[in-house]
């Protein structure tokens, strides 16, 4: 018998986001893969893991403030262990090519784009739309 076709959600996790941000954010020309499957892939992960909009949406102010880097550096940026793992790496990949208020304030936009994403997949559940 057939494997099941994977679903959408399931082939956005398998992304390497760590490299759309190391490329999103040094070339134009990989922004758009960046703010568009990057950011799905990182809401689709980060939403299976249970972190809220609000606590990515409070790392990207922290991010504003002091950089990707200072965010990095954070003992526990989101609630869970495991999914502020994730996220420390997805940070630490930034503050490498984030050169400058323009790109930290680059990461700062891609992870509000994923916090909001997050939601909308939520609210959408909440509604009973067929979102996983």
């Amino acid at each position: 018998m057939p494997a099941a076709p994977r679903t959408d959600d399931e082939v956005l996790a398998t992304t390497d986001i760590c490299v759309l941000l190391r490329y999103g954010l040094t070339r134009d020309a990989f922004r758009t893969a960046l703010f568009g499957d990057g950011a799905v892939a990182a809401a689709v992960t980060l939403d299976r893991l249970g972190v809220v909009p609000r606590s990515v949406s409070y790392v990207a102010k922290i991010v504003r403030a002091g950089g990707p880097r200072y965010a990095a550096q954070l003992p526990e940026p989101l609630p869970s262990r495991e999914a502020s793992a994730l996220l420390r790496g997805w940070l630490e990949t930034a503050a490498q090519v984030a050169d400058g208020p323009e790109a930290e304030a680059g990461v700062a936009r891609w992870l509000d784009t994923v916090a909001e994403i997050t939601g909308l997949r939520r609210a959408a559940r909440a509604r009973g739309d067929d979102t996983p």
